[in-house]
């Protein structure tokens, strides 16, 4: 029986700075100057329900779909960012920790 050679996992650290490099995603991403119609839309409702000018890319991953968008953005700010046991700042500093674990770019 032979043996599969373990191949060492990539370093997505960039040499030159202490920056993660990570892969291309596989999504189609539309940036906010590429934005128009249901796609601007969608994201000018992220806006108003953020407070946030920049679009984050984990909003922009779901571009492709700005109705689905819109059900996303709903359903996290009734899950996530309502009062309940946990107020919004522990909720986002918990996000952010798990994200960070998980080395997500987002």
């Amino acid at each position: 029986m032979a043996t599969k050679k373990r191949r060492k996992a990539p370093n997505i650290r960039s040499k030159d700075s202490a920056q993660p490099k990570y892969p291309t995603p596989k999504l189609m991403i539309i940036e906010d100057a590429e934005a128009k119609g249901d796609v601007a839309a969608a994201y000018d409702f992220w806006r108003g329900s953020s407070g946030r000018h920049q679009v984050p890319g984990i909003i922009k991953c779901f571009g492709a779909r700005p109705d689905f968008l819109r059900q996303v953005v709903q359903f996290s700010n009734t899950v996530h960012f309502s009062e309940g046991h946990l107020i919004r700042r522990h909720k986002e500093m918990i996000a952010s920790y798990v994200s960070f674990l998980n080395k997500c770019p987002y």
